[in-house]
């Protein structure tokens, strides 16, 4: 699904600064998979060449056989939109909108009729435990509430990969298991693929491979599968 083969990425502000050096990485279809490096390493640059974010200097990524090089912004909104579902430290919630408008925006951008998108809104904040909250503001959300929002948000158009940038980052320790348990739950009974970037080894244990990253290259791969092979305890977040 995800293969990159000798990626490079140097930005040009000031000094060059080489930030991926020759990366190669394959993520198969349904893994659910952690990129875990230091601030400065590389792995947020990672992420977002994944998520067609940002372009790469040289190398070739594929994603589901399709080559992502030199795209139209429209061709690689049109990719993300149908495709990849992300997930932010900091929710990136529209302030002015309430949760069902923040979880129903991705339908808006593919025309759906706003009733129709409303309700579909509404099922997933459900699905999250937050039904009764749909109506309410970002900024009368606990930290955790909006994480459960903004990944409510991230699977209404039903993406075939999950991209989280330290989705805990922001959050507390009992708030940060129960997000690692929505997203481990969501690999489980929804076979998604999903790439989880931290910097935290708790974060990170809980996901099936560790892709240790420093200084722009893979370090090691670490096979963490029989770690996680027992069923996750239920949270009462997912039905």
């Amino acid at each position: 699904m995800i293969r990159l083969t000798d990626i490079n990425k140097t930005y040009h502000n000031g000094a060059p600064l080489h930030v991926l050096k020759g990366i190669d990485l394959h993520i198969r279809p349904g893994e659910f998979v952690s990129i875990m490096g230091a601030s400065g390493s590389g792995k947020s640059t990672l992420l977002n060449i994944l998520g067609i974010l940002d372009n790469y200097d040289s190398g070739d990524y594929y994603l589901n056989g399709v080559l992502i090089k030199n795209l139209s912004e429209t061709r690689a909104a049109e990719l993300r939109n149908r495709m990849i579902g992300f997930i932010f430290q900091s929710f990136n919630l529209i302030s002015f909108k309430n949760a069902m408008e923040n979880v129903a925006l991705p339908l808006f951008y593919q025309g759906m009729k706003r009733k129709q998108r409303n309700a579909l809104a509404l099922e997933y904040l459900d699905k999250l435990g937050l039904k009764e909250w749909a109506h309410h503001m970002p900024n009368e959300l606990s930290g955790g509430q909006k994480q459960r929002v903004a990944i409510a948000r991230a699977l209404i158009s039903k993406p075939q990969i999950i991209l989280a940038d330290e989705p805990t980052g922001a959050l507390d320790s009992k708030t940060s298991v129960e997000v690692m348990n929505i997203l481990k739950e969501l690999h489980d009974q929804e076979g998604l693929t999903i790439v989880v970037v931290t910097h935290e080894s708790g974060v990170a244990n809980q996901t099936n491979k560790i892709i240790h990253i420093k200084d722009g290259v893979i370090e090691r791969m670490e096979d963490n599968s029989e770690h996680n092979a027992s069923p996750f305890g239920q949270n009462g977040y997912m039905k």
